[in-house]
Parts: structure tokens; C-alpha cells; sequence
């Protein structure tokens, strides 16, 4: 039920039996040697995942955020938060308008936060609308099982690593990376956060193994299921 492999005509059929839909948050930024989209390529996927088994269609995902602290990587793209804040409340607005009245945002990207107070601002101005926003990767249940495989796990490290999310011809490190100084982070220029993370990832092994990897995939997915069959308000 993706909204790319639907015509407007099957939405509007969705939509007499039900109001249901995902909306995946990303974000094009570094995250060291794997692709530019793991953020874009893991929210789309999870929410699809998911939503699959329940028919609801799921919106392509929105594949820049907020990410001005990596601008010195060469393929990050950054939104204003403004520009942003406006984005997401165009969509909402477009999802209301065609009927949709209950929306899961699955977020796959840490900087796009702000998305969560425009969407909670929305629903005061839009009575009846119920907007859900989920960050599928510190979910409560998905980040336990994070934690149980290995507790050092960060931006752009092994937790990210998936099949799906590495690159044809790049070979991992196989080294243990310490973690970084995230206060010391936060208050540098994108060139100077360039020069104090190296390759980009923040800490941790770069890979694990597979069958790990899709433990902690399967419990995403369910977790972001329960979350579309509700309880809506």
C-alpha cells in the first residue's frame, strides 16, 4: 500500500473504510561509510513493514531534516527549522484535507524533533485528528533490544548498519570506535565537528552480525505495528 505504487482513485477507496496512514521522516546527511539515506531508507522501511499486514498506505518519506551539524560532510542536506516546521505542517494539511484523520509519523532522524511539537500544535487547530509521532529507533522496545546486544551504540555505528542501509564495495572497520564527547559536540561549527568525529560515526563497533540485526528489525516493525492498530484517541 504504498502511496507510489497507488493511484488517487484506490486512496479514495481507502479512505471510505478507513482514515489510517504513515508518514515517514528522514533525513540525506553522513553516517560514516554507509549510505547518505539510512535515516530516509530506515523510516520508510519500517513503517511499510509494518504497515503491510494492515493495508494502510504509507506516504513516501520526507528525505531531508534537520541537520545543520554535519554540513561539512559533502551529501548532507539541511532544512531550516522554520522551513521544516512549515513542510511538515503543508503535509498535515494536505493528509487532512484528503481525509486522513489518523497519522503515524515515523521519524527516523534525531534533528527532526521540532516535527513532533508542529505535529502536537496541529492537532488543537484540527479537532478530531489524531497524529501519533514515533521514533522507531528509541522506542521503548526496539531500544531495549539495542541495549541487550550491545550497550555502545550510537550515530552512524553498528545499530545503523543494516543489509539494507550498506554501501556495494565498502568495507567496514572492524575496530571498536570510543564514544564521543556529545556536549563537546554540540557546541562546535560543522567544520570543527568534522575534524573531532573523523569518519562520522560516534562510537561503537561499525557492524554486527546480521542475525542480531534482524532481531532488533523484527521488534521495530512490531512495535511500530501496535502503534498504527491503536488505540487511537
Amino acid at each position: 500500500m504504498k502511496i507510489s505504487e497507488m493511484n488517487w482513485s484506490q486512496v479514495e477507496a481507502w479512505l471510505q473504510r478507513d482514515d489510517r496512514v504513515v508518514l515517514p521522516l528522514g533525513s540525506t546527511e553522513q553516517h560514516a561509510g554507509l549510505s547518505l539515506s539510512v535515516d530516509s531508507i530506515l523510516s520508510e522501511r519500517v513503517g511499510a513493514e509494518a504497515a503491510e499486514p494492515l493495508g494502510v498506505p504509507v506516504f513516501p518519506v520526507v528525505a531531508y531534516g534537520i541537520t545543520p551539524y554535519f554540513l561539512a560532510y559533502p551529501g548532507t542536506v539541511s532544512l531550516r527549522v522554520e522551513t521544516y516546521a512549515r513542510l511538515v505542517q503543508d503535509i498535515l494539511d494536505s493528509l487532512h484535507r484528503t481525509g486522513f484523520r489518523r497519522i503515524l509519523i515515523v521519524n527516523g532522524h534525531g534533528g527532526n524533533q521540532p516535527a513532533q511539537s508542529v505535529a502536537t500544535e496541529w492537532m488543537t487547530d484540527h479537532p478530531g485528528a489524531a497524529v501519533k509521532f514515533h521514533n522507531w529507533w528509541n522506542a521503548p522496545e526496539t531500544f531495549a533490544k539495542v541495549q541487550a546486544i550491545d550497550a555502545q551504540a550510537s550515530h552512524a555505528s553498528w545499530m545503523e548498519n543494516f543489509p539494507w542501509t550498506r554501501l556495494a564495495g565498502v568495507d567496514q572497520p572492524t575496530q571498536r570506535k570510543p564514544m564521543i564527547d556529545f556536549a563537546r559536540m554540540r557546541v562546535m561549527d560543522p567544520e570543527a565537528v568534522r575534524r573531532y568525529l573523523g569518519d562520522g560515526n560516534f562510537g561503537g563497533y561499525y557492524q554486527r552480525p546480521d542475525e542480531e540485526m534482524q532481531a532488533i528489525w523484527d521488534v521495530a516493525v512490531a512495535e511500530t505495528r501496535t502503534l498504527l492498530e491503536g488505540p487511537w484517541a
